[in-house]
């Protein structure tokens, strides 16, 4: 056998590997249950507009144990900054201080960005998400839609891959999506241990979901 063939055999049997570690981390994530030794360390992904109205609303139902509560926003969101804050600052904090950071990363997709354009921002997106992630190191990336949520999601998945730990990745469809997924949410329909839709006429076209009527 050359020496090319033995690594293009060696490279096939990484790939063969890296697959069966992917379907085995996202297989097994369900069984994974943070929060049971003390609280969970949450990044919680906010978009602009509606989807961090959204997913304040949804932490607002959220205990006290889910913290420390690192926000991300896109670095071109000029609005979430201050709905963040204020949400926080409006919460009872048993320890006397609120536990959140926001960090901002770049924007994987703009409103009606080419294709093209966004595979390139979504890398850009991804080169900032995989050292914000790692050094942070949640237990679980809440997310309902934007696509900054994407890159982010990529490397809290890497983050059980490499077996360094598992990171929950828990997703949640807008409440505006009826009958069809938004973009992210059939990126993300793949790899989340837990996704949530809010129309049961989705649950039925999407086994894998979750549908407990409207959350947000």
């Amino acid at each position: 056998m050359s020496v090319v063939e033995g690594a293009v055999l060696a490279l096939l049997l990484l790939c063969v590997l890296f697959i069966i570690r992917v379907f085995v981390v996202v297989k097994t994530g369900s069984q994974f249950k943070p929060g049971t030794r003390g609280p969970v360390s949450v990044l919680v992904v906010a978009g602009s507009g509606g989807h961090t109205t959204e997913i304040l609303r949804l932490m607002d139902s959220l205990s006290s144990a889910y913290s420390p509560r690192h926000y991300v926003i896109a670095d071109t969101d000029r609005m979430s900054e201050e709905k963040i804050c204020s949400f926080e600052n409006s919460r009872p904090h048993p320890n006397s201080e609120s536990q959140f950071t926001i960090c901002r990363i770049p924007r994987s997709r703009e409103v009606h960005q080419s294709w093209t354009s966004s595979v390139v921002s979504t890398l850009k997106a991804l080169r900032f998400s995989l050292p914000l992630v790692f050094r942070l190191r949640p237990d679980m990336v809440l997310c309902n839609g934007p696509g900054t949520c994407v890159p982010l999601c990529v490397a809290g998945l890497l983050l059980g891959i490499l077996g360094m730990k598992k990171v929950l990745i828990v997703y949640v469809e807008s409440i505006c999506r009826v009958r069809t997924l938004s973009l992210t949410g059939r990126i993300l329909y793949l790899v989340s241990d837990y996704f949530f839709v809010q129309w049961s006429s989705l649950r039925d076209k999407y086994p894998r979901s979750i549908f407990l009527g409207r959350i947000v």
